[in-house]
């Protein structure tokens, strides 16, 4: 049986389902000696500022018993150098690329994606939201609905590419936020970013990140990234969502877009295992075979909920 693994997310159509998460695949080009980049679905890359970033001075990055913490700080090579060097590079390779892009105001998110455009080697823009606002006191776009419709709605006009937007787990109301997003302009969500956590080397009674706190990531985080993949695909049924959060097999993939999810973002994996984003699309394609299942969007939200019982009283 053949396999269709094309999933369509609204005007962005992918050969299938497997992208790569910003921030966990560089720009992708460091992958090609283990993945043919043109066979996964998508790479996000590396997030990208207007100006090159060294990001946070080590130790940035710990291992954890579920996954590892990092605040590597963004760190990139700017906008221009990406423009200029690596993109023609990726598009040599036949690599779907969506840039990941950030900033400290809405007026240096709008700038870089300004310098993108209407780029024809970019298959789409994701805003990476979980960033501080420096001008109002270092609030985080992602927290707050208000300030995340308005960058959303602030960065809409500068490209006619899809508008993909990263939603942060940090969170009281993770729909809120999706909804802010979607009605400030996003074609589509992705979801979900790190979780904020904290380890600690009890021998010296220091933290293991040189910034203290981290960004959890890896298997640890599944079962929330599902949970929140779930709740936003009953909120807003017709908006089309990445999920993300530790995937490392193919029944990863697919309880994810059981869940809702209409493509994946894997990231932590590849840390351990560069291959891991390719042979997923194989086995993806054998496990829809296996079960028969001939097209793979056919999968999305299909989940069975019971009904809740009654609570039990003695």
């Amino acid at each position: 049986m053949s396999v269709d693994l094309t999933v369509h997310l609204g005007r962005l159509t992918l050969k299938n389902p497997i992208a790569t998460a910003s921030g966990t695949f560089g720009y992708g080009l460091e992958f090609a000696e283990f993945v043919d980049l043109s066979s996964l679905g998508a790479i996000s890359v590396k997030g990208l500022s207007l100006r090159p970033c060294l990001g946070n001075p080590p130790p940035r990055i710990c291992e954890t018993d579920a996954g590892m913490l990092n605040a590597i700080g963004l760190q990139n090579v700017g906008i221009e150098e990406f423009l200029g060097e690596k993109l023609p590079r990726l598009h040599e390779a036949r690599a779907t690329v969506i840039a990941n892009v950030w900033g400290d105001t809405e007026a240096e998110y709008r700038a870089v994606v300004e310098r993108i455009g209407d780029d024809p080697r970019v298959a789409a823009v994701e805003l990476n939201v979980s960033c501080p606002n420096v001008v109002k006191g270092g609030m985080v776009f992602g927290n707050d609905p208000a300030a995340l419709g308005a960058l959303v709605a602030a960065v809409r006009p500068a490209t006619r590419l899809p508008l993909v937007v990263k939603l942060s787990p940090n969170v009281t109301d993770v729909v809120a936020a999706a909804r802010a997003a979607v009605e400030g302009g996003a074609d589509v969500l992705s979801l979900i970013n790190t979780l904020v956590g904290l380890s600690i080397d009890i021998e010296t009674r220091e933290p293991k990140i040189g910034f203290t706190t981290g960004g959890l990531s890896g298997p640890a985080i599944r079962p929330v990234a599902v949970r929140m993949v779930w709740e936003v695909r009953r909120a807003l049924p017709h908006v089309p969502i990445f999920g993300i959060g530790g995937i490392e097999t193919a029944e990863h993939v697919v309880e994810f877009l059981i869940a809702g999810a209409n493509a994946v973002q894997v990231g932590t994996a590849s840390f351990r295992d560069p291959g891991i984003s390719g042979r997923l699309v194989r086995d993806l394609a054998r496990w829809c075979e296996r079960h028969g299942v001939e097209r793979v969007s056919d999968l999305t939200a299909t989940l069975k909920t019971r009904p809740r019982p009654e609570k039990a009283y003695v």
